[in-house]
Formats: structure tokens, C-alpha cells, sequence
């Protein structure tokens, strides 16, 4: 499965759980609509976790689509589980991120999980440190079968570099977008290497300038802020693929007309230029 054939716009399921990314929805069933509109807007990657409930995201989208499309690509993640007190806790142990995987499968409903990222760093953002034991431990998984493809999730360079040494990676999980472009350097080279670059938080931390420049742009396309913030990420690279949250299938179908939106070099050096 090569990820840079997958539709560039995807969905990311973690905004289906309760307050805070734990418990169920205060509407399961609106949960259940957002996944199914999802995939009849022909979105075929959705990106979930275990550790979102835990449980309650995985389960959603088993209740709504299963038996899943053919086409469809479940991505999940490993590496953090959450405890009684809500709290995101590390768990990169050989054995926890083996039971991860192993959630996963049971709560997706599934035999094999297309891809899996191993989350490296916490809340506060890319934390380098060495990743050799993790990764074999999930490429050792992908040999039995269990998985299909590898990715690192808030992860440096190094720590990418020392997970193409153990098994292939065929995509990159980390925060960017118009006003957090610490990453560039890695886009670029996950751009060259051919690797799928997934951006999180692609719609927030922006300034009144970058808010302002996206409104104008927006204007000019009879677009919103929103859809004009993602289709700059699609345009900063070929590479980068989308997951943008939401739990109302109004913004599910504004964020995936996004990917019809084409900005000119004007428009990219406007927004360019308000970070």
C-alpha cells in the first residue's frame, strides 16, 4: 500500500470522543454519521488510536463501518495510553506497545491494521531519544502480519532517519501548519525521500496577521479561513497528506472541499509572508 496514492484529504477521528479525548460522545449516533458521510465523500484514510476514549473512537468506527471498505485505510497509533485521572501517560515498554497493537485490532474489528505510528514524543512536542527498541518491536509485529505499514507520530529527524534503519516508514506524523513551521526542514525531506507527511493541529495557533491574510485569501476564492489553511498545506508539498478533525459533517464537507481549492502562487506568497 503506497500512502501517496491515497486521496490527499483524510479524516482524523479524534474529535469523536467525549471532553478532553475521553468518554463517549454526548451523541453517538452524530459520531456514527460524521464517519459514514466521511466515506461516501470518498475520503479513504481515517486516523485513529486506541488511547482516544481509550476505546470509544475505535469502537464508533467499528459500529459504523465495519465490514470496512475495500479501499479504506485505518491508521492508528501507539505508544501512550490514558489513566483514571485523564492524563496522556507514556507507554513505549516492548510489552505495552504489543498490547497496543492488539487493542486495536480487537477494538477496529480487524486482523491486520493497515498502518501504525509509533507516537514518540508528549504533549509538548518531539522529545529525542532513542527509538530502536520501539520500532523493532512494531516492525517484529509487521513481519507476523499485524500490520501492514509503519510511521512515527511527533517524532525529529533522527529519530526518522533511525526508524528507516530498522523497517521502511511509510509516513510522518508531526505538528505544522501556516504558524508552526519548526518542521520544514523534515517536510522537505520526507518530500525527497518519497515519505507521506501528515501535519496534526493544521487549524489553530494563528496570529491576527496569518487570521487576516487567510480571510483575504478566502475572500478571493469565495472560500472560508479554514478551507484556505488547509489547502495551503497541500500546496506546501505533494507529499502532505490531510487528517483534519471534526465532529459536524457540515465542517467534514467544507474540510474536504479543501482539496479542491486551488491557490495561486499570489495567494501562497500572501500567507507565506504573514507567518
Amino acid at each position: 500500500m503506497d500512502m501517496l496514492k491515497l486521496n490527499r484529504v483524510g479524516y482524523g477521528a479524534m474529535q469523536l470522543a467525549g471532553p478532553g479525548v475521553y468518554g463517549p460522545p454526548a451523541d453517538p449516533a452524530a459520531a456514527v454519521a460524521v464517519l459514514r458521510r466521511a466515506v461516501e465523500l470518498g475520503i479513504d484514510h481515517l486516523d485513529t488510536s486506541d488511547f482516544y476514549g481509550p476505546h470509544v473512537v475505535n469502537e464508533l468506527i467499528k459500529e459504523a463501518l465495519h465490514p470496512y471498505p475495500e479501499h479504506l485505510v485505518l491508521v492508528t497509533k501507539v505508544g501512550y495510553v490514558r489513566n483514571e485521572a485523564k492524563d496522556w501517560v507514556p507507554a513505549h515498554g516492548s510489552d505495552q506497545l504489543r498490547e497496543a497493537v492488539h487493542s486495536n485490532l480487537r477494538t477496529l474489528g480487524v486482523d491486520r491494521i493497515d498502518v501504525v505510528n509509533l507516537r514518540v514524543g508528549g504533549p509538548h512536542g518531539p522529545e529525542d531519544r532513542d527509538v530502536e527498541r520501539e520500532f523493532t518491536v512494531l516492525a517484529e509485529l509487521r513481519e507476523q502480519g499485524l500490520i501492514g505499514e509503519l510511521g512515527v507520530s511527533n517524532a525529529t529527524r533522527s529519530q526518522v532517519d533511525q526508524a528507516r534503519s530498522i523497517a521502511p516508514v511509510a509516513c510522518v506524523q508531526n505538528m505544522y501548519n501556516i504558524a508552526q513551521r519548526e518542521d520544514d526542514a523534515l517536510l522537505d525531506h520526507t518530500t525527497a525521500e518519497g515519505i507521506a507527511y501528515v501535519p496534526f493541529f493544521p487549524l489553530g495557533g494563528f496570529s491576527p496577521l496569518q487570521y487576516a491574510a487567510l480571510a483575504a485569501v478566502a475572500e478571493r476564492h469565495g472560500a472560508t479561513d479554514r478551507q484556505v489553511a488547509l489547502a495551503w498545506l497541500l500546496h506546501r508539498a505533494p507529499n502532505v497528506l490531510l487528517i483534519p478533525g471534526t465532529s459536524s459533517v457540515r465542517h467534514l464537507e467544507e474540510n474536504t472541499a479543501a482539496g479542491q481549492l486551488r491557490l495561486s502562487e499570489q495567494d501562497m506568497a500572501d500567507l507565506d509572508t504573514s507567518g
